[in-house]
């Protein structure tokens, strides 16, 4: 996909206010809601785990989620990474009824938003997936980004692969998937990156409009074809010696 030409950043009314109330182990949030968009950290594991989950739940694949929360430490949090967003990297966007604070000395600024809200965001799984970044109790993990650096003989520099943009059913329709998808795009832009490609599904409208209207170019020339499974350990040079290892 192409990158967006810029973050839209919506703008908070000073008519509302935010109210936050407390029932059966809710958090009803009205007026305003307060947004940090930042990079994952180790301590995010679990709550990252839950989310590709449920991305896979919400596409009925859960049948071909294979991670755990150590293959993630793995894939995510290496001991040696690589640089800053050549690796595979997660936005997470926090939500909370009351502002966050100023980002200091971190490698990648946090960014701050407020969304007027037309309707009450209900945060119905307090406990799961409240955040554990810092000491703030009442932020909660919405949705995160997902894309890492790749590479094309057409151009001399990376771009990012952007694998996928979930947001949890509390939080959308609020205008954040256009806060995430633009950070993201921000970052390609201000850093070098040439592109930000990725799959866009074909039926889902509302998904594919989203991106249309975000700037991204699609390429109908071009199918999406992936080598996995059987087919793809057919061509494993060790293959004799691991059936011989596993009768």
């Amino acid at each position: 996909m192409a990158p967006a030409s810029q973050q839209p950043t919506p703008s908070p009314s000073d008519s509302l206010t935010t109210d936050a109330s407390s029932e059966n182990n809710n958090v009803t949030i009205t007026g305003k809601i307060y947004t940090r968009v930042r990079l994952a950290t180790k301590s995010d594991l679990s709550h990252i785990y839950q989310l590709f989950y449920q991305i896979h739940e919400y596409h009925n694949f859960t049948h071909l989620y294979k991670a755990t929360e150590s293959s993630l430490e793995g894939l995510l949090f290496k001991e040696n990474p690589l640089p800053l967003f050549y690796g595979p990297s997660v936005l997470l966007l926090e939500v909370s009824p009351t502002p966050f604070n100023e980002p200091t000395n971190e490698a990648f600024k946090p960014v701050l938003t407020t969304f007027d809200l037309k309707f009450p965001a209900v945060e119905g799984q307090v406990e799961e997936f409240r955040s554990k970044y810092d000491d703030k109790s009442d932020a909660y993990i919405a949705g995160y980004a997902f894309f890492y650096a790749n590479y094309s003989c057409f151009n001399d520099k990376p771009g990012f692969y952007f694998e996928s943009l979930y947001f949890r059913e509390s939080y959308r329709k609020l205008g954040m998937g256009k806060l995430l998808f633009g950070t993201v795009s921000s970052i390609a832009a201000d850093n070098g990156f040439v592109s930000v490609d990725g799959i866009i599904a074909v039926w889902n409208k509302k998904s594919y409009d989203f991106y249309i209207n975000m700037g991204v170019e699609i390429f109908d020339e071009f199918r999406y074809g992936k080598l996995h499974g059987e087919n793809l350990q057919k061509y494993a040079h060790n293959k004799g010696e691991n059936e011989e290892e596993t009768c």
